[in-house]
């Protein structure tokens, strides 16, 4: 299961900014209210991997494309990072929030693997 990052905003105008820092980071808008802004980031996958794996499935061994189609496949759907900036203190079942740092978030969004 993907990892949820959750930021904490203290009102909707601090929605608004740390959502226009990470839309700067190639973040895009999933979802929002007055309450909440659902972002993504898709990763792709890193190229240099993807274009190694290509030149030797083409020239060497060719079951290494299966490879490199899985390796694309996670990291779009399982490894592209997910944020959540809320105002709200508790989840559904009353729990306190944990909250992430941006740095946190960033990190994961330009990890090479």
């Amino acid at each position: 299961m993907k990892k949820l990052f959750i930021l904490k905003a203290v009102d909707s105008k601090n929605m608004e900014s740390i959502a226009s820092d990470l839309q700067e980071n190639k973040f895009k808008v999933l979802q929002s209210d007055n309450k909440f802004i659902l972002m993504r980031k898709k990763r792709y996958g890193n190229t240099v991997i993807q274009l190694g794996c290509l030149f030797f499935a083409l020239f060497f061994f060719y079951p290494l494309i299966l490879v490199n189609v899985v390796y694309f496949t996670y990291s779009l759907l399982w490894n592209s990072p997910n944020v959540l900036i809320t105002t709200e203190k508790k989840d559904a079942e009353g729990n306190n929030l944990e909250y992430n740092t941006i740095e946190e978030v960033l990190e994961k969004a330009n990890a090479v693997l």
